[in-house]
């Protein structure tokens, strides 16, 4: 099993920038995908960054929609894997998710919800304008 803990979310005025953390704890591995999902009231659960690792490689992939504004990245000591989100528009409002599966393949992205099977309790973000 494999528990996540995401922080960092809060209320950020339109253009300014937020750091979210996604603390992993319990079956350890050296071969992790996570990704970040958003879920805007009313709407359904969105991927927007995943990163998938083995030993030293790493490799991160961006919906198109927020390409360029997040960025995905671990901190393998932590045991964590942030998106740090910069010029934020009130659409980017929604309850951010961290996912995680222990394994992967390479050549692939996995962008959906049902390819992750832990998860955490997610994180309000706020954008106002």
């Amino acid at each position: 099993q494999v528990q996540l803990v995401e922080s960092g979310g809060g209320l950020v005025q339109a253009g300014g920038s937020l750091s979210l953390s996604c603390a992993a704890s319990g079956r350890t591995s050296t071969s992790y995908a996570m990704g970040w999902f958003r879920q805007a009231p009313g709407k359904e659960r969105e991927f927007v960054a995943g990163i998938q690792w083995s030993g030293s490689f790493t490799s991160s992939y961006y919906a198109d929609s927020v390409k360029g504004r997040f960025t995905i990245s671990r901190d393998n000591a932590k045991r964590t894997v942030n998106l740090q989100i910069h010029s934020l528009k009130p659409e980017d409002t929604a309850v951010y998710y961290c996912a995680a599966r222990l394994a992967w393949s390479s050549g692939r992205t996995y962008r959906a919800s049902g390819e992750y099977p832990y998860w955490g309790q997610g994180t309000q973000v706020t954008v106002s304008s």
